[in-house]
């Protein structure tokens, strides 16, 4: 087995990586772990909705080979969530239809077919197997030949509402890294010499350890036995403290240091499927429902003697069927291990397993086909930490919360595609769902896996219904790794389009209409209140939270349902918002990203992060802003006016940055700009550095006798430019194209050349100057004011070209693009951050890390995505059928790496109270604009209505940004403004005619009630046609 690992490794690291198409998969696994992935040959066992949704995932991961396996043929009741099977495929071997679909997914992976028995020989073929939709006693089997083969097994089940998924991988399984979480570091201020030491980290921020994790030492002075030293436990004493090994013979610690965690290799044992069955660990999806894994341990063994007996599944929602289940668990219970026997069996839970198990649901494949994928992955790379060994799963919120007479009767098959889902909930819902008008926000990952469900579910596939969706985006190559419903051929096209025709293909029957509009406040002419009105409900696949915040309040001014999920990695979230019962997406939000501060960035940077980002701002003050202000400045007539007008530095920094494009680094051919790039690495890497330390000498104390340089400042060094060094070329080649690009010059990829002519170049030697003011801190830097010497301003605006004397010039601001590797955008990036932290002895990043972190990328990998929709459509059953009980809805968080489950019921909205009213978010005044007599209101009548109607003083109002009343207005104003219609002065306050579209406002109050006490009450709607 040893040398089998070791041989697989070597491969792993000899294989290419296609890091355009993987690029935000990498971000979550790694490069390692998908090395590993690449040299690992998966057989999934079982082609209906659930095989499928995992072949799919396990695809579009790039593991080496999948080998499909199923000698069953098409029915009826596979529609329902084999999204590859159509109604001419019936009849037809399901391996065989969904292969050449699957191929599609990825042509890095092979995908073959295979119909015959799964013997032992076969079996030898992978590293890993997946049986789904299968009979325990073929289970046990298979398990066996793989548990002493060491082939890593997952055995995944969905019966309607319930769910199972079951692994094995092995007795002796390296997991590399359980969390997948980047490696903490912290800056160390003291350590001391005891048994065990202590260490202590600055305050800055808490160090984020936990009792039992692994830390390596770097940059100690004085107790340098540290640096050298294996990776240590460490127990945590505090936020800021933790104890290690025996310090007290080692050297007296003096300062500085960085504590970095360190990931280390654990050795993890499985049981057998037969030994598990009698034995079972459980990972609990719900803590509401702890008891439930192992009473449903029993019902799922009684389900599957049932199916033995009968050649079928109980009969949806049938009594007699029922009742056998239940006794053939009580059975099974008494017979049962005294780990697994149950005191009192749920024969409740048992009988709905039996009303639902014939059911095929394409969310519950979803979710458990999302989970099971994560898991292959985990079991062919080492990476995050398995399910052990046994998760079950329900959702039987969503079967209707009253009781159904005649349910049986219903859920008849009806030799239909939604035959699976009738299984479960009976014919009505399915006319309803096809009823439905859904607004889709959002066309990427989650929006193609919404757009998937919806189409399996029947969503919007009715007479009346219909389904839109907007996205303004193209496809690029790396959306093809989980945007499952792109191809290759499809880059370059507009996704909502795209992914809508693909829909068309999964279900005839879907009603979809594509638009490429941002969700905003200028669209709200198309999506506007008739729109809105029609809809019944609303679901976001966004990946920013203003625009999330916008549909969220769309929705509860619409008072429309609204489904809300993301994903970060393995880390997903789902939320469900109904009218009236919930509180808002808005309600509750993560406290914002900590910044670094500008004088970090600036001078004192002690991260690759710091470096980065002063990369992006080098970027964006070089290549974007100062063409930007260029082009305001030749077209704009009023620029230099309304410049002067700016307050503090401001009028000066602008003119400068004019002054300099059009006068001092005006470029007229290529060696200009190779010129000025390399002077420009003299200015940010020598001559700055040179000055810095000028100001602040390497030995300087401050005021209290502390080193200047200490603690979070790292003292820095100037470069030596070398035309050999690699990273020095780098940065002049990028910086001289971009520069040339701005001014629309030809630039060159001609290294040679560039560095022969670098050669001839003459830089003035550098002298640093006295009473030049360097900021310490942000507060430093805030509290100095600036003055403008208007006679250096006036000479500086002598110096500047009239726009009249550059008829047709116009400089090109570059928009930072980080996945095309040909635009110099990341070489830039690359080398101009990685060159400071040179300057500042800070480890460098590589291209792969330096794009996560200065283009913001969300790692993101299809499992999560699929998981996480799989969830929302749960809800969207529920909020269908109307469900009215707070209890019925689930929120959830869930992260694969762990694996982590936590779900809980929405949080109601917080309620509010003015005299005897109770009010909440979803309330509001309806307040008709015209009058009886056919006027519309004026400010005089609208404060009286409330007066006289609510017993409200209103003390201000307005709309939007816009100030429309105050009783602190200057008496004139206010008298001009009593008289005025309402509209007429929005107009006037805003500037803005209010469009044909607009039938409402939104207006803000303040009140004062009869007592004169200020008085939290609900917004206005203003109803004005």
């Amino acid at each position: 087995m040893a040398s089998g690992t070791n041989k697989e490794i070597s491969k792993a690291s000899e294989t290419h990586i296609d890091e355009g198409l993987y690029s935000r998969q990498l971000y979550v696994l790694g490069h390692e772990a998908m090395k590993h992935l690449q040299t690992s040959s998966v057989l999934i066992s079982g082609l209906r909705g659930l095989g499928v949704e995992i072949a799919k995932n396990i695809i579009l991961a790039g593991v080496k080979a999948v080998t499909l396996h199923d000698p069953g043929t098409a029915q009826w009741s596979d529609l329902s969530s084999q999204f590859y099977l159509h109604k001419e495929d019936i009849g037809k071997n399901r391996a065989e239809v969904s292969q050449p679909r699957l191929a599609e997914l990825n042509s890095y992976v092979p995908v073959s077919i295979y119909t015959g028995p799964l013997l032992e020989d076969f079996l030898n073929g992978f590293q890993v197997v997946v049986l789904t939709n299968s009979p325990l006693e073929y289970q046990l089997q298979v398990g066996e030949i793989c548990h002493n083969r060491g082939i890593k097994l997952v055995v995944a089940d969905t019966r309607g509402l319930f769910g199972q998924i079951f692994c094995d991988f092995g007795e002796e399984m390296i997991l590399v890294d359980s969390t997948g979480e980047q490696p903490l570091s912290a800056m160390i201020s003291m350590v001391t010499k005891d048994n065990p030491g202590v260490v202590t980290c600055l305050d800055e921020s808490r160090h984020g350890f936990e009792s039992g994790d692994f830390v390596s030492f770097t940059e100690v002075q004085g107790m340098s036995e540290l640096n050298g030293l294996h990776p240590t436990e460490i127990t945590v004493l505090g936020p800021y403290t933790f104890s290690i090994c025996d310090t007290s013979n080692f050297s007296d610690y003096i300062r500085g240091g960085i504590v970095s965690q360190v990931k280390v290799s654990q050795k993890i044992g499985f049981k057998s499927l037969g030994a598990s069955l009698a034995d079972p660990d459980f990972v609990v999806t719900d803590f509401a429902k702890y008891s439930r894994p192992a009473q449903l341990h029993i019902g799922f063994q009684a389900l599957h003697q049932f199916c033995a007996q009968h050649s079928r599944a109980p009969r949806p929602h049938n009594e007699e069927d029922a009742a056998e289940l239940v006794a053939l668990a009580q059975a099974v219970n008494i017979q049962a291990a005294p780990a697994v026997q149950q005191e009192n069996l749920d024969e409740d839970l048992i009988r709905k397993l039996s009303y639902v198990a014939a059911g095929d649901l394409a969310p519950m494949n979803a979710f458990i086909g999302g989970l099971a994928a994560q898991e292959v992955m985990k079991a062919c790379s080492g990476k995050f930490m398995p399910i052990q060994q046994w998760l079950y799963f329900d959702a039987l919120e969503c079967l209707p919360e009253e009781k159904v007479d005649f349910m049986e009767d219903q859920c008849l098959p009806r030799q239909n595609r939604y035959d699976g889902q009738v299984a479960v909930f009976g014919s009505d819902l399915q006319e309803k769902l096809g009823k439905q008008k859904y607004f889709l926000v959002g066309a990427g990952a989650l929006g193609c896996e919404l757009l998937k469900n919806f189409a399996m579910i029947g969503l919007g596939c009715g007479e009346d219904g219909q389904i839109t969706v907007t996205d303004m985006d193209t496809i690029e190559k790396s959306n093809l790794n989980r945007q499952f419903l792109f191809r290759p051929w499809d880059v370059t096209k507009l996704k909502s389009d795209t992914a809508a025709a693909a829909v068309r293909q999964i279900n005839p029957l879907i009603r979809v209409m594509s638009h490429q509009n941002h969700v905003g406040p200028d669209t709200e002419h198309v999506y506007d209140d008739d729109f809105f009105q029609n809809l019944d409900g609303v679901a976001n696949a966004l990946d920013n939270v203003d625009a999330r915040l916008y549909v969220d309040r769309r929705c509860v001014y619409y008072r429309k349902p609204l489904l809300e999920s993301g994903t970060l990695g393995t880390k997903g979230n789902v939320q469900v918002v109904i009218p009236y019962l919930t509180e808002s997406y808005s309600s509750s939000q993560d406290p914002p990203e900590k910044s670094v501060p500008i004088c970090t960035l600036k001078n004192f940077p002690n991260a690759i992060e710091h470096t980065l980002q002063w990369a992006r701002d080098e970027f964006e003050g070089l290549f974007k802003k100062p063409a930007e202000i260029v082009n305001h400045y030749l077209m704009d007539t009023k620029f230099v006016d309304q410049t002067l007008r700016l307050a503090g530095n401001q009028p000066l920094e602008v003119l400068e940055v004019v002054q300099r494009s059009l006068v001092l680094q005006l470029p007229h051919n290529w060696s200009d700009c190779v010129t000025w790039a390399y002077q420009h690495w003299h200015t940010q890497y020598s001559d700055n550095i040179r000055q810095l330390l000028f100001n602040f000498p390497p030995n300087q104390l401050s005021s209290s006798g502390v080193l200047f340089w200490s603690g979070p400042k790292r003292c820095p060094h100037p470069l030596i430019f070398d035309v050999n060094n690699t990273l020095h070329l780098d940065y002049v080649m990028a910086a001289a194209n971009l520069f040339a690009q701005t001014y629309g010059l030809t630039g060159s990829r001609d290294r040679a050349a560039v560095a022969t002519f670098i050669q001839s170049l003459q830089v003035p030697t550098f002298t640093p100057k006295s009473g030049i003011k360097i900021h310490v801190s942000d507060q430093e830097l805030q509290s100095s004011s600036a003055s403008v010497d208007d006679v250096y301003l006036e000479k500086l605006m002598a110096t500047l070209p009239s726009p009249v004397m550059l008829p047709g010039f116009k400089m090109c601001p570059i928009d930072f693009e980080k996945d095309d590797d040909s635009n110099f955008h990341m070489d830039f990036i690359l080398a101009a951050s990685n060159l400071r932290a040179e300057n500042y002895d800070i480890s460098p990043a590589d291209r792969h890390k330096s794009k996560l972190i200065a283009g913001k990328i969300i790692p993101a990998i299809a499992t999560t995505t699929a998981a996480v929709v799989g969830l929302v459509c749960l809800e969207l059953y529920k909020v269908v059928q109307g469900h009215q009980r707070l209890e019925s809805y689930k929120n959830g968080f869930i992260n694969l790496a762990l694996p982590f489950f936590s779900f809980s019921a929405p949080l109601p909205p917080p309620r509010h109270r003015y005299y005897e009213h109770e009010w909440t978010l979803w309330d509001r005044f309806e307040v008709q604009s015209i009058q009886p007599n056919g006027e519309e209101m004026t400010l005089k009548q609208f404060l009286e209505y409330f007066k006289k109607e609510h017993r409200l003083e209103i003390t201000m109002l307005s709309q939007g940004v816009s100030m429309l009343y105050s009783m602190f207005m200057p008496a004139t104003k206010l008298k001009e403004r009593l008289n005025q219609r309402m509209t007429q002065i929005v107009s006037s306050v805003s500037k803005q005619d209010l469009g044909h579209h607009v039938r409402t406002l939104i207006l803000e109050l303040c009140c004062n009630n009869q007592s004169g006490e200020d008085t939290e009450v609900p917004y206005v709607r203003y109803i004005i046609r």
